[in-house]
């Protein structure tokens, strides 16, 4: 088997899948939404990139069938060609997997949540109850903050983001790059410039933050 080929064939795999279950999400969800609600789910704007790649993939397959021995010289330019797409359409295509692993692909339940319009890049939702809760993981999301214990600027790993839409209220689970057992959990005020945070007093609150976290992240 061609180097081409193994490559086609691994990608089918991986993005065909994906192409295919948002695919059918779509055709499981659209007659229950309204025409805005259904055209803010990101990947419903994305996934002609994806499609793009999919059909590009099926092109280079056929040209690799085509030319034969010939495709000994081909077979570079054919994947930088792939591989080009690829890089161009980065940011779309790394939504387009975290889409289809949320948990808001197949939901056609009215959203009291932000959902699709509050979603950072490299983001899901791992859970939401349609009532109180829902918890986003992101892949990515570091901050710069001032560890007021230590009066040092550290960085911050996001673990996790959590809305509570009874509340009103946010909350952010983050954890020190360097010195992993250090942890906070904070109230989340997310701006268009930036994002301010805030010291939970209450303990009971805490705790049950603490604990709607550590009921996923298992």
């Amino acid at each position: 088997m061609s180097k081409v080929q193994d490559f086609i064939d691994g990608e089918r795999d991986y993005y065909g899948k994906m192409y295919v279950d948002i695919n059918y999400a779509i055709d499981n969800i659209s007659p229950f939404l309204d025409k805005k609600t259904f055209n803010n789910r990101k990947y419903t704007v994305k996934l002609p990139v994806l499609k793009k790649y999919m059909e590009l993939l099926d092109s280079a397959e056929g040209e690799s069938k085509k030319n034969g021995l010939m495709n000994i010289f081909k077979s570079d330019k054919q994947l930088d060609s792939l591989n080009s797409y690829k890089r161009d359409n980065k940011e779309s295509l790394s939504q387009l997997e975290k889409c289809s692993k949320c948990a808001c692909l197949n939901c056609t339940v009215e959203c009291k949540f932000d959902s699709c319009l509050g979603c950072r890049p490299h983001s899901k939702i791992v859970f939401c109850d349609h009532q109180k809760i829902n918890i986003t993981f992101h892949d990515n999301f570091i901050l710069d903050l001032t560890n007021n214990r230590t009066g040092k600027a550290d960085k911050y790993k996001v673990l996790a983001t959590i809305q509570d839409c009874l509340l009103e209220r946010k909350y952010i689970i983050i954890q020190n790059i360097v010195s992993a057992q250090d942890r906070f959990i904070l109230y989340y005020y997310p701006g268009i410039s930036e994002d301010d945070f805030g010291e939970i007093e209450d303990a009971e609150e805490f705790d049950y933050i603490a604990s709607v976290y550590e009921s996923v992240n298992i």
